[in-house]
């Protein structure tokens, strides 16, 4: 072996000495050693170390011995040319021995050439004229960090107190990725905290949830090439509400004989928190008890009289003891002792004075008890002229409230002040008396409305610039008015009235955006045309002799002005019902578009409400109703049905949760009705998807002589930041030019997104060559930067504008009858064993996950028929009611085959 070796270290010296003859001495990296050093082999004072590729840029490896005559280095089996080599000499200051340092480079390229073969790796071979060393083997390799996890942390909700556990495995990188979470976008530091612990393969434990735990945590890897985020997970800490101690007993609720007596206790011993569950049990415990009752006192007997003193008196006397006063009873009236002049005979006085006075005795006893009996009538004269002042000034002050009331029977019942104090029917014309009946008759309180519908145009495949308008003009939204409902002027005079109340000033005023009516007991129902904004007043909702005159308004988005920040934007119009004061016995509900995609896992929605000071409240989460909560909301694909005890204005924001969140944009395009020049202008509106702000558009292009030329077309935006770029193409060259300097047009993607501008429109201005040009064929691309888009062909088309009458009051508003809905709701609202109730009913209607909300109310079934009611006023089939009837097997279905004159 030691030969062996020895050869080998002979023959590398001659085939080193032999390549540095051959190669010239400008190139040699050998040096000569002094002879005292001769004998020495060199050894390592710099050895390669592993390094790792970035992107590009390559890597230097480094190797330094002492002595040396000569380094080279070897990588993968292979020598690397001496030209690549960088060598530097020096001398050791301390020994003198002569240093020799040599430095490569290593490229990307050199180390994917062998790629999936073996690991690249290089050593440094250093020699003397004694022998060779060689140094470790340096391993170079191509640094990278994938961009998804194996494994993301996912939300979860937990209780106070429990151990949370989060996993993370990180993306696979080269050299492998250090791990850390952050909560809130906050390190989290374990050692500051030690609820936190993070274990050796990467996960979070949290030993016990706080509240301050609630928060969204992210896992975090980085290595030297990436730093990579996973998605977060929301981790909610519940608290579940626990009893507190009972109160003390509270006093016997009867002054006399037998009552009630309780203690009550609160769910506060933890309160119930971020969602936890309430206390289960009584909070209220009554009890019975017998209270001792008062005991009024009452005089005894009358003692005898005593004997007749030296005073010519004598004395009696009585007491308060039959019986004694008790138990807070009434101390006895009167006097306990009365005195009495004595007769002549009695008296011990002289003879002859009871000889001259023999008579006046008798007269003097006379007097005294007239004079005791005089002084009770004078008390007794007193007291009648009490009471008949008081009789007189109660008189007086029925009268003149009587008189108050008499001439309060003029006043009109839109006076103002009804609207700001609670709608209490202060007084009614006596033309309307007929509303002031505590029960009218049902086949009376209709309300009818006269109008036109428009026809609808045939359609073309091209649209022409020397034609008439596209479109006729919009009905006025004039109607006649019968038993004193709603006409033109009597709307303008109301809205008029209501932007004057220091409660509305909010309010603008205009006629065509709102719609009100008068209603009693019977509700009804308030539209507001094209805007699919409706507000449905069920039955028993008002309570039963008051008449509450109530508006349904859509805002102009820039008079209120709603704050929305950061990725908040608005989901649907800004509708304003009222006046707040009214009470209300049932829930309303407000049906009104929205435009999102209706999927709560996406967005978080919460319903905003305008209080009296003008600022906006959160008063419900989608997705988290409460029974007890005043609001509540049933969230459809295009519409959103909102159940509310209290009136105000209303209105949806949203903050998306993820960037795959989408808006429903809808797009709208409108071009000149008349073109007697060679520009040509196309407006293309970008609206959100609701039929308030279309309708809008329609109302100003029509003053504006606009006409339609293509339905609208839906485009789901994305919160990707990215903008929307609209652009036409394939237009005839022969006979069209764009006017545009640029080959597209952007919409900022915060203009869109916010909501806050009503719409936003973009034109493109083209330009004929020939007067006699009147066609054009073109195709108009939208699509939001980086995302999906649309591309649709111009095309002519008219739209038919909805023409119902705007408030029904009464039984027209309604598709199921009074009667029958009555005897509905008493037939399902009781349980029954086999399930034959309002349950089954919500589950044929497809309502089962509103269940709770259902049971939480006095009538179930009520609730349900005023949903469908309001889901299906213009498409509803009674018929199909009356076969879900059916199918629950109760022979009250057959009560839709009654007549008319029953109903």
């Amino acid at each position: 072996h030691f030969s062996f070796s020895l050869l080998f270290d002979i023959s590398l010296n001659i085939f080193f000495l032999l390549l540095f003859i051959l190669q010239g001495s400008e190139h040699a990296a050998t040096a000569t050693l002094p002879a005292a050093f001769s004998d020495l082999l060199p050894h390592f004072l710099v050895e390669p170390e592993d390094e790792y590729i970035v992107k590009n840029k390559p890597v230097t490896l480094t190797c330094r011995s002492t002595p040396a005559t000569q380094i080279y280095f070897k990588c993968n089996g292979e020598w690397v040319h001496q030209d690549d080599h960088l060598i530097e000499r020096t001398v050791d200051p301390a020994t003198a021995l002569p240093v020799m340092q040599v430095t490569i480079e290593i490229t990307r390229q050199q180390v994917e050439k062998i790629f999936g073969l073996d690991e690249y790796w290089c050593q440094c071979v250093a020699w003397s004229t004694t022998g060779t060393q060689k140094s470790q083997k340096a391993y170079i390799r191509i640094a990278y960090l994938r961009k998804n996890f194996e494994e993301e942390p996912q939300g979860k909700e937990v209780a106070l107190d429990q151990e949370v556990l989060l996993r993370c495995h990180p993306p696979e990188g080269v050299p492998q990725a250090e791990v850390e979470w952050q909560r809130n976008e906050d390190v989290i530091d374990p050692a500051s905290d030690p609820n936190f612990v993070i274990t050796p393969d990467h996960n979070l434990v949290i030993k016990k949830a706080r509240l301050a735990d609630t928060g969204n945590y992210t896992c975090v890897a980085k290595n030297i090439v990436a730093r990579r985020k996973s998605t977060s997970a929301a981790i909610l800490v519940y608290v579940n509400g626990g009893w507190s101690t009972w109160t003390t007993w509270s006093s016997c609720s009867a002054v006399c004989g037998r009552g009630w007596q309780k203690r009550s206790r609160s769910c506060t011993n933890p309160t119930p928190l971020n969602g936890g569950t309430s206390c289960e049990g009584q909070n209220v415990q009554k009890s019975a008890c017998v209270a001792t009752c008062p005991v009024d006192g009452g005089w005894s007997e009358w003692s005898k009289w005593s004997a007749c003193g030296a005073d010519c008196s004598m004395w009696r006397s009585r007491e308060c003891t039959q019986p004694s006063p008790g138990t807070g009873g009434k101390d006895c009236q009167g006097l306990d002792l009365q005195s009495l002049n004595c007769t002549s005979e009695q008296c011990p006085q002289s003879e002859s004075h009871h000889q001259r006075s023999a008579a006046p005795p008798k007269r003097s006893k006379i007097y005294t008890q007239r004079s005791v009996s005089g002084a009770e009538d004078v008390a007794l004269y007193v007291g009648m002229v009490a009471v008949a002042l008081c009789l007189t000034l109660l008189l007086i002050v029925v009268v003149l409230v009587y008189r108050r009331k008499k001439e309060g029977l003029d006043a009109d019942v839109a006076d103002s002040s009804i609207l700001t104090t609670g709608f209490q029917p202060m007084g009614i014309k006596p033309k309307n008396s007929h509303l002031l009946t505590i029960q009218p008759d049902l086949t009376t309180t209709t309300t009818s409305y006269q109008g036109t519908l428009r026809s609808r145009h045939d359609a073309t495949g091209k649209f022409s610039m020397t034609n008439g308008p596209l479109l006729d003009p919009l009905p006025n939204g004039s109607h006649t008015l019968h038993n004193g409902k709603l006409n033109s002027d009597a709307a303008a005079e109301f809205v008029s009235r209501l932007s004057t109340q220091s409660y509305f000033k909010t309010l603008p005023r205009d006629v065509a955006n709102t719609s009100y009516g008068t209603f009693n007991f019977l509700g009804g129902r308030l539209t507001i045309p094209n805007t699919g904004i409706s507000l449905l007043i069920p039955p028993e909702a008002i309570p039963r002799g008051k008449i509450y005159e109530i508006y349904l308004t859509v805002q102009r988005k820039e008079d209120l002005r709603l704050p929305v920040a950061g990725c908040q934007t608005l989901l649907s119009p800004i509708v304003s019902c009222g006046p707040p004061g009214v009470v209300l016995s049932r829930p309303v509900i407000l049906s009104m578009d929205h435009c999102f995609d209706a999927c709560l896992d996406n967005w978080a929605v919460r319903l905003k409400k305008q209080n009296y000071e003008g600022a906006w409240e959160d008063v419900l989460l989608m997705g988290e109703e409460l029974v007890s909560d005043p609001y509540y909301c049933q969230l459809e694909a295009e519409t959103c049905r909102l159940f509310s005890e209290q009136l105000g204005t209303f209105a949806l924001v949203g903050e998306s949760l993820h960037m795959g969140a989408a808006k429903r944009l809808r797009l709208v395009l409108f071009s000149d009705a008349y073109c007697s020049t060679l520009e040509y202008n196309i407006r293309v509106y970008c609206m959100d998807d609701t039929q308030d702000v279309f309708k809008e558009v329609m109302q100003m292009e029509r003053q504006l002589g606009g006409r339609l030329i293509d339905e609208p077309h839906v485009l789901l935006f994305k919160d990707s930041y990215h903008n929307l770029r609209l652009s036409i193409h394939d237009m005839p060259q022969a006979h069209w030019r764009s006017k545009l300097l640029a080959g597209y047009q952007e919409i900022p993607f915060y203009h869109i997104w916010n909501g806050s501008q009503r719409y936003l429109h973009c034109t493109f201005t083209l330009e004929r060559l020939s007067l006699s040009t009147c066609e054009l064929t073109c195709q108009l691309c939208v699509w939001q930067v980086e995302g999906e888009g649309q591309s649709f062909t111009l095309d002519s088309e008219f739209l038919l504008m909805d023409s119902n009458a705007t408030a029904l009051a009464g039984p027209s508003a309604f598709q199921i009858p009074y009667l029958i809905r009555q005897k509905i709701c008493s037939s399902l609202d009781a349980p029954c064993p086999n399930g034959a109730d309002w349950r089954m009913l919500a589950q044929r209607l497809k309502l089962e996950r509103h269940m709770s909300f259902f049971a939480s109310k006095a009538s179930p079934t009520s609730v349900i028929l005023d949903l469908w009611e309001a889901q299906h006023f213009h498409s509803g089939n009674i018929n199909q009611l009356a076969t879900v009837m059916a199918d629950i097997g109760k022979q009250e279905a057959m009560i839709f085959l009654v007549s008319d004159g029953e109903c």
